[in-house]
């Protein structure tokens, strides 16, 4: 199932937020979980004002459980075990999607160039963002945020995810964001970049200074809240994502596994080799096809196979998995920045 929203780092903010201890099943009637949500949140400050505005009169929506428990098939699989990222990048990143990043570009040219030179994010990346979690804002969602995030903490299977979102959007609410903003996807996402209530807290930003942090409609608030998260995460200004490579057959695959296992998203990381700078790549006879530092540390990726593409990527790469650790989501937002700067 994929999820395009910055889920890591929703998990990392879940135990500041987690008011209580999470339960892993249903307990009790969806009326009594949020009388103990309730509880819990006027224990924390929140206001009885705030409490009825969020959590009054909602109820159980099966379609966000149906949809949350819903197998997506991604489709047949390549002789590395795992479906074709060639057929992925083909389905998103289409010739609309890319005029769209153009056209974005050409209306928010000189904001995104600004914004670019406060944060050193580059303004490609922040569009190929907005373009692959909303379509340039045109598909936000249209679910009910609390009652969806209501649903899938009280449904339990990952109340630790879900349940300190839901006091997230109490607390938003608490801090002045209208009610009737918060619509977005059956997850609980929200907004331009589909940001979850925990991340909107800590990374939003007022880029138009006009005092809300509007990342539904301002383009300013948008663009300086992506590449707020980016800057967070340890974006590295001046390196690339990763550039496509030349790769040898005389390359011994075997001797460039990365023995490393990473704490978080595993399988993702799992599929790269091991990290050397450019330099020693070029010693291997990899031959990187587009600009990079001989210095730059890098990771060898083939994720169709040896007789497909290969790709050496930084570390900026993995800051593109902290907003969605998924190799295919990462991909595609970097070749689709790489098409929008053309």
């Amino acid at each position: 199932m994929r999820f395009s929203r910055p889920f890591r780092t929703a998990m990392l903010a879940a135990a500041a937020l987690c008011l209580g201890p999470a339960a892993h099943a249903q307990q009790g009637s969806f009326a009594s979980y949020l009388e103990s949500v309730a509880s819990r949140a006027r224990a924390d400050g929140i206001s009885q004002a705030t409490i009825d505005r969020v959590l009054g009169g909602l109820t159980v929506s099966q379609r966000v459980i149906d949809l949350d428990r819903e197998n997506v098939s991604s489709g047949a699989t390549t002789s590395t075990g795992f479906p074709s990222m060639a057929a992925y990048i083909n389905r998103h990143n289409t010739q609309s999607r890319i005029n769209g990043g153009v056209a974005a570009m050409r209306r928010v040219g000189p904001l995104v160039t600004a914004v670019e030179r406060e944060y050193g994010v580059p303004a490609e990346i922040m569009l190929a963002i907005w373009g692959h979690e909303t379509a340039y804002g045109a598909v936000k969602g249209g679910f009910d945020l609390p009652q969806a995030l209501a649903t899938l903490a009280w449904e339990g299977r990952r109340r630790d995810l879900f349940e300190p979102e839901l006091f997230a959007v109490l607390q938003m609410v608490e801090q002045g964001v209208p009610r009737s903003d918060l619509v977005g996807s059956h997850a609980g996402a929200f907004g331009n970049p589909q940001f979850l209530p925990s991340v909107y807290l800590r990374l939003a930003k007022d880029g138009d200074g006009d005092g809300d942090k509007d990342i539904w409609n301002s383009d300013a608030d948008t663009l300086h809240s992506i590449a707020n998260y980016f800057r967070d995460a340890g974006w590295r200004t001046g390196e690339p994502w990763g550039v496509r490579a030349f790769v040898p057959n005389s390359v011994d695959r075997n001797a460039i596994v990365n023995d490393v296992v990473p704490p978080v998203c595993p399988r993702v990381h799992g599929r790269m080799s091991r990290w050397m700078t450019v330099r020693e790549w070029r010693a291997m006879g990899v031959e990187p096809r587009g600009n990079i530092g001989d210095d730059v540390m890098a990771t060898l990726f083939e994720p169709d196979g040896a007789a497909n593409p290969g790709y050496l990527l930084t570390q900026n790469y993995r800051v593109i998995l902290e907003y969605n650790c998924s190799n295919y989501y990462a991909m595609s937002v970097g070749l689709l920045a790489d098409e929008i700067s053309r």
